[in-house]
């Protein structure tokens, strides 16, 4: 949902549809932004009720930025990052966060790598210190890259056992064959075999630099102190590096037809057939949130389309979903279904079939509003809690802004059946999509 993960930029596509207005229901921006003197982001909220709060740390160092002879670095350095530094060594931060009773985490995506810790609000000045040395002054010690790439190497293997994991790699890479978002995040055997903790140092040094960098921090502490707690900790960056290492991240390429694969996958229980379409970037946020209510329409509850007529009354799908994600670049529509290989030609063909309809026959303003409803509630209870709101503020920091993370339900409360019916007729072409078809080995 846009709502709470993703906004990004360049769509490959033009849009004749126009502007939506915003109306009166746009929500007020609760948190506040500050550039400190180095050029580091900081994103603010105090929940005054809260006695915990979260810090996350937003680095616009995700897959994407990586050299294609680098591949899997970036979500290498993640695993790095928390073995240690001068200060701190292997296992100590762990242990301070966890004697405080909090808990500490990290992910990395194409376009993003963060840190982010949870504790008791009169723990944070004695932990984020911690926090912050980590992510700037990460040793990346041999010894420990030559074991943490066996865990890494491992991750590898355990997701090539995944046919989920096999299934959308697989797809990306027929959506995006020219482009990052194309290539595993994880990165491959054969690369990361290659790769020396020299590369990686270079690699942090470059992107792990304060105007490329947000840290948000939400819960039980004023503003004021907060601020005073991050100038200090963060003051210290390491020079960036002398050698380039930022890699063009290729070309979005639309094109005409239906790429379809099918893959034999051993130990699958069902058929699974997923159809993929690029979508509008951070660039087009109203035609983005359309796409959310688009999903919610055709594959979100039993009263959604797809979910009515294929699950429901007719029984040819196990079941049915769909997601809208948005990445900077490009973002990508999906439609996967769980079902009978011999099942596979009729689903497809059905759904083409709707889609064309829904381009030509404008949706109802009652089956419109079920689906606004549906989005606006989950926002709302997507955006209580610390965790929540540091992870919705960190991610549109990263690829937009984080004010616009609260323009999402007035934008989802604009839209209307004819900007729907144009959304089908720009991003949904049955005649422009990507099929991937995971069957049983027999």
């Amino acid at each position: 949902m846009v709502g709470r993960a993703n906004p990004y930029s360049s769509s490959p596509f033009t849009h004749d549809h126009p502007t939506l207005p915003l109306t009166s229901t746009t929500l007020p921006f609760p948190a506040t932004i500050h550039q400190l003197e180095n050029g580091l982001t900081v994103v603010h909220q105090h929940m005054p009720a809260t006695p915990v709060v979260v810090a996350d740390v937003w680095v616009n160092a995700g897959a994407a930025r990586e050299p294609l002879e680098w591949m899997g670095m970036a979500h290498f350095l993640e695993h790095m990052v928390f073995k240690g530094t001068k200060q701190l060594l292997p296992g100590m931060f762990d242990h301070t966060i966890e004697t405080q009773g909090g808990f500490s985490n990290a992910a990395t995506s194409h376009d993003y790598a963060h840190f982010y810790m949870a504790v008791s609000a009169d723990a944070l000045p004695t932990t984020l210190p911690h926090l912050a040395d980590l992510v700037l002054h990460a040793a990346i010690p041999a010894d420990e890259f030559v074991r943490e790439r066996q865990v890494v190497l491992e991750e590898i293997r355990q997701a090539h056992d995944d046919p989920d994991w096999i299934g959308f790699q697989a797809l990306s890479e027929q959506v995006f064959p020219d482009h990052a978002y194309g290539r595993p995040v994880l990165g491959t055997e054969t690369i990361l075999e290659q790769r020396s903790p020299e590369e990686m140092r270079c690699f942090h040094q470059t992107h792990y630099q304060p105007d490329n960098m947000t840290v948000v921090v939400a819960g039980g502490t004023p503003l004021e102190p907060t601020l005073d707690m991050v100038r200090h900790a963060f003051r210290a960056f390491a020079p960036p590096s002398d050698q380039a290492t930022r890699a063009p991240q290729g070309r979005i390429q639309p094109w005409w037809g239906v790429r379809r694969q099918v893959l034999q996958v051993p130990r699958l229980e069902h058929a699974r057939l997923t159809m993929a379409w690029m979508g509008p970037g951070i660039d087009d946020l109203d035609a983005a949130c359309g796409m959310d209510i688009l999903s919610a329409l055709l594959a979100e509850g039993r009263s959604a389309r797809l979910v009515r007529e294929l699950r429901e009354e007719r029984q040819w799908v196990l079941d049915i979903g769909s997601s809208f994600s948005l990445q900077r670049d490009c973002s990508l529509f999906t439609l996967q279904a769980w079902l009978d290989p011999e099942a596979v030609d009729a689903v497809e063909a059905l759904i083409c079939d709707r889609l064309s309809t829904l381009a030509v026959q404008e949706i109802s303003p009652a089956e419109l509003a079920r689906a606004q409803r549906l989005l606006i509630n989950d926002f709302a209870f997507s955006t209580e809690t610390p965790g929540q709101l540091a992870g919705l503020y960190g991610y549109y920091s990263i690829v937009a802004s984080a004010a616009d993370s609260y323009t999402y339900p007035a934008r989802i409360q604009a839209h209307t059946p004819t900007s729907i019916a144009n959304l089908v007729k720009t991003y949904l072409s049955t005649n422009a999509y990507a099929s991937t078809v995971l069957l049983p080995t027999s």
